[in-house]
């Protein structure tokens, strides 16, 4: 019914719609952007660890400060799950969250900001303050209609900033700034927007091809057990894995930068972080094998996440996971499929919010990628709609060593299918079923 309706209506009617509610809730909740700095983090990827590690920092550092992301909520000390499957929220609950923060006494708002919320105007009204830009890569192009629209959704955030009066908070004058990830290839024109000040970030970028300030890393070091890197002089240890973990860390610690905190104290505050809730979150309930759930839902991702597991001392890897249906990308059905392909043991393929789409139809167009890759169909490549059964499946054909690899959801708390909405978390669905087969009844 809801797709049918925005297919009646016009566009522009219900983005209409769309404002006056976000105007409504900015009237009810008294506009409270303008009491708090807020940070707003956008890209493709890496903006829930992202925003994560700036909430450490900053508040490490003897900082109240609140956070919405896909995964969690944060208000100074208070965490919960986000379990709104949405990455930002409705305009009514993000307008009643950053008044809580208000509230809560919180001087910094970090707040995970989608492209498509942005698009249904859920950011109106807010005063942002600093803009963080991760990288860009082809994801929800078929939601936007082109890349071009996509990058410039996400532009919109940037556009912002010079479209509100700088705020004072506590006497102090708050600057807008820009950070951008230098290596990505879409960081001039996230860059170009007005601002009082500019950051670049990255580990490749020629520091010769910008004015601007940098944080560049230098000497990285990725392992199975954290990653580390230098930042002029300075050494940073992380237990986050992985080279993209390197760029979600050098944005947070150039948020810090801004605020006047130094390296070192953003080296140290970024050592506390164990890991971020859904990714690469390992589960472990004595089981001779890894279980590890992670978020990864797009090609890239995909990608990056391969080539960091291939740190680890894996025998194999079974692989479960499928792709959202109803207006997501289609196109990267058979490319996802073909990644596990090439990269994984066993490809499991499974219900993923299949929303209103049948879900055969989705798992077929995985496997065409999967078979391309080298798959075969019942033998190493197998369609199990069920995902609770899937991951069962994967745990059973699991041996000593080996590693259940589960992607796609993260810390989602339900799935979509047939027009209806069920509780699920693949971190407890994974715990429950390990628990069944180690001790079976």
């Amino acid at each position: 019914m809801k797709s049918l309706i925005k297919k009646l209506i016009p566009k522009n009617l219900v983005n209409q719609y769309h404002k006056l509610w976000a105007i409504l809730a900015n009237l009810v909740y008294g506009f409270p952007s303008k009491e708090l700095i807020v940070i707003g983090v956008t890209g493709t990827n890496g903006k829930t660890t992202t925003s994560n590690l700036i909430y450490q920092i900053l508040s490490a550092n003897n900082e109240k400060v609140g956070l919405m992301t896909t995964a969690n909520f944060k208000i100074a000390d208070k965490e919960w799950i986000n379990t709104t499957h949405m990455t930002m929220q409705g305009r009514t609950k993000l307008q009643k969250m950053l008044r809580e923060m208000v509230k809560a006494g919180c001087k910094y708002a970090v707040v995970e900001t989608s492209s498509e919320g942005i698009m249904q105007n859920r950011n109106w009204g807010i005063n942002y303050d600093v803009a963080v830009f991760t990288n860009l890569t082809p994801e929800h192009i078929e939601a936007h209609g082109s890349f071009e629209n996509y990058q410039k959704a996400k532009g919109e955030l940037f556009a912002s900033l010079s479209k509100f009066s700088k705020k004072k908070i506590n006497g102090q004058e708050i600057e807008k700034a820009i950070i951008v990830n230098l290596d990505d290839p879409s960081w001039e024109y996230f860059h170009d927007f007005s601002a009082d000040k500019k950051y670049g970030y990255g580990i490749t970028f020629n520091r010769q091809l910008v004015q601007t300030k940098l944080v560049l890393a230098g000497d990285v070091k990725p392992a199975a057990n954290g990653t580390e890197f230098m930042v002029s002089g300075i050494e940073f240890k992380t237990k986050l894995i992985g080279r993209f973990n390197v760029y979600n860390s050098l944005a947070a610690v150039t948020v810090g930068l801004h605020f006047g905190l130094s390296l070192v104290q953003c080296r140290d505050a970024m050592a506390e972080v164990i890991g971020i809730p859904g990714r690469m979150e390992v589960i472990d309930e004595g089981q001779k094998f890894f279980v590890l759930v992670d978020y990864a839902h797009d090609p890239v991702s995909f990608g990056t996440l391969f080539k960091t597991l291939k740190m680890f001392p894996i025998k194999r890897i079974i692989h479960v996971f499928g792709s959202a249906g109803g207006v997501r990308d289609h196109a990267k059905r058979p490319v996802l499929g073909k990644i596990s392909a090439q990269n994984a043991d066993i490809t499991i393929l499974t219900d993923e919010d299949s929303y209103d789409e049948p879900t055969e139809k989705i798992l077929n167009e995985i496997a065409v990628g999967a078979k391309e890759g080298g798959k075969t169909e019942k033998v190493d490549l197998i369609k199990e709609p069920d995902r609770r059964l899937a991951i069962k499946k994967a745990c059973l054909m699991a041996q000593t060593g080996d590693l259940v690899l589960i992607t796609g959801k993260g810390t989602e708390q339900s799935i979509k299918s047939n027009g209806k909405v069920m509780p699920w978390d693949d971190r407890k669905v994974a715990r429950e079923v390990l628990k069944e087969i180690l001790n079976p009844t």
